[in-house]
């Protein structure tokens, strides 16, 4: 027997066997490396079986979106005539076309590839609208013959966004293979947090490292199950680390196919998470009341707050953050609503340690400077100098207005540092909110007793957020120290609201430290309050079918992406 035939089997045997290295390859199988002391704390609160399947859910989107619909502006039926009408004309983006839309029905599977709007059938939740996707789906990736396939590597952080609907912009992308093109089909993976030295964590490449397709790299095996997609390249390799925004990649196929809305019915729905809408919903706010929402951006809640008020009253909304501020007023200018009033201010400084008077004392030298936003503006005005005006005491805030004199006041002091931060601002233009113009207003906090209902969506360890790709960042200390800084926020939040009020604490994480924890401690230091019911059928039930999975009360932690309780004062 010559040599040819006898490989001829051999090649035979080998080839099955590389296909079935290369669908296991490109899959999307992800799971989460814990540190083993926070693995072992969660195992003791939760039960090892159970912690498995939190575990696994977080690091899986879930198959739903979540539309809230603006019914100040229109209505759900028209939002759902909408839809489809721009499913008719082909005009919605991200792979929409075969969008279904449709009352509820009883719980039947989308097919292959198509998405299915839903009503929200619970009281109290009508303006609410169930976007159903898919997955996770088989990635069929393939290159030319003889040649490796094309690839992209992308951060953690795009990846989730990726896995939620969005394309692939410049920013997320670390390294290309070589003499990608404009049009050319390229596989998408992400590059996960790996151990290092010290007992860290990092990625370990460096942003536009060229990709061979060989085992030699950049996290060639940690990269194995971590294939989120293919798609179009969107521009070439040269382009994709040249530019410094724009869509890299245009998604084709996704391990996770859900929707993406963005710039559909601006104005007239909002895409959020279910537990977020719920968490406004049981707020209960009314109109004409007064309501604090100390932890506000993006908005979200804030919007959905007032919408539910019918835009009578005043909401204010805190961030301790200039370009979020900006972003809460831009949401809150774009869906139409005036009863929102954002300050710049430290959630940890909502409370007014002194009864100052009508002039809150700003210093002669203050340098600080905001910007004033205006109708039609289309640029940025600075200036070396700055006029404080003087604020109400219902407002509680410092306004410091730019001014176009280029001299300063002849009396007040300006030092050379304010000179050359005053030349930096007008060099660098607009922040990273690419706003145009803007006030935003520094609030000196809040006399105790003004608010009626108070919301803190306290900042936490965020380990209820899906998909969630890397969780190796948290410690027992970290953890820890986020239960300390939510119960010194509880503390404002209890000073700030008037006898007979509310307070609704939220959190998305699942450690019972920051959930479980906080009401033990608000209940033993705060003899005066009471824990409210906290509907956690309605709550449970919604949850569960935002994810995708069945309900049942062994599930609850496990699907639950926001966490709510409720206090009475």
């Amino acid at each position: 027997m010559d040599s040819s035939s006898s490989a001829s089997p051999v090649a035979a045997a080998a080839a099955p066997a590389a296909a079935a290295a290369a669908t296991d390859r490109y899959t999307f199988s992800p799971r989460l490396r814990w540190q083993p002391e926070v693995e072992e704390y969660f195992v003791s609160a939760y039960g090892r079986d159970h912690f498995g399947r939190i575990s696994q859910a977080l690091a899986h989107p879930s198959c739903y979106s979540c539309i809230r619909v603006n019914t100040l502006k229109s209505s759900t039926d028209a939002v759902m005539q909408k839809l489809l009408n721009l499913v008719n004309q082909n005009e919605l983006c991200g792979g929409m076309n075969g969008l279904e839309i449709g009352e509820q029905n009883g719980g039947e599977q989308a097919h292959e590839g198509s998405y299915l709007v839903d009503k929200c059938s619970y009281s109290g939740l009508e303006n609410v609208l169930f976007v159903r996707g898919s997955g996770p789906h088989v990635l069929h990736c393939a290159g030319q013959p003889g040649q490796p396939i094309k690839e992209i590597i992308v951060s953690r952080k795009c990846a989730e966004s990726v896995l939620r609907g969005a394309q692939v912009y410049v920013p997320g992308v670390l390294a290309c293979s070589s003499h990608v093109e404009k049009g050319d089909t390229v596989a998408v993976s992400v590059a996960i947090e790996q151990p290092v030295k010290d007992n860290g964590w990092a990625v370990g490449i460096t942003r536009g490292i060229v990709l061979q397709g060989l085992q030699s790299d950049a996290q060639y095996e940690e990269r194995k199950g971590l294939y989120i997609g293919q798609g179009i390249a969107a521009m070439s390799r040269t382009g994709i680390f040249r530019v410094l925004h724009g869509v890299a990649i245009e998604m084709t196929e996704r391990a996770y196919k859900l929707p993406s809305f963005n710039d559909v019915l601006e104005g007239e729905i909002f895409l959020q998470n279910l537990p977020s809408i719920v968490a406004a919903r049981v707020l209960d706010p009314q109109p004409g009341e007064r309501i604090l929402d100390m932890c506000a951006a993006p908005g979200g809640k804030t919007t959905a707050i007032a919408i539910l008020m019918r835009d009578e009253g005043e909401i204010v909304a805190l961030d301790r953050s200039h370009n979020k501020v900006m972003g809460i007023l831009k949401l809150a200018d774009e869906m139409g609503l005036s009863c929102i009033k954002a300050y710049k201010l430290d959630a940890l400084k909502s409370v007014r340690t002194t009864n100052e008077a009508r002039n809150l004392g700003v210093a002669d030298n203050c340098s600080e400077a905001s910007v004033t936003t205006e109708e039609n503006s289309v640029s940025c005005h600075t200036a070396t100098g700055a006029k404080v005006t003087n604020a109400g005491e219902d407002s509680s805030t410092t306004t410091v207005m730019q001014t176009d004199d280029p001299k300063p006041d002849a009396g007040r002091y300006v030092s050379k540092a304010d000179l050359r931060k005053n030349l930096r601002r007008m060099r660098n233009g607009t922040g990273r909110s690419n706003c145009s113009g803007g006030r935003v207003e520094d609030s000196k906090g809040f006399f105790p007793s003004s608010f009626d209902r108070v919301l803190l969506d306290a900042p936490c360890s965020a380990l209820g957020l899906r998909p969630r790709l890397f969780v190796g960042e948290e410690t027992l200390e970290s953890l820890r120290k986020n239960a300390t800084y939510q119960r010194r926020m509880f503390d404002q939040a209890v000073k700030l609201v008037r006898p007979g009020g509310v307070i609704v604490y939220s959190t998305c994480t699942i450690n019972p430290g920051e959930n479980e924890g906080l009401v033990r401690y608000a209940l033993d230091t705060y003899k005066f309050l009471s824990l409210g019911s906290q509907v956690s059928s309605m709550i449970c039930m919604l949850s569960c079918l935002c994810c995708g999975v069945d309900w049942d009360d062994s599930v609850y932690t496990t699907t639950c992406a926001r966490n709510l309780l409720f206090f009475y004062i």
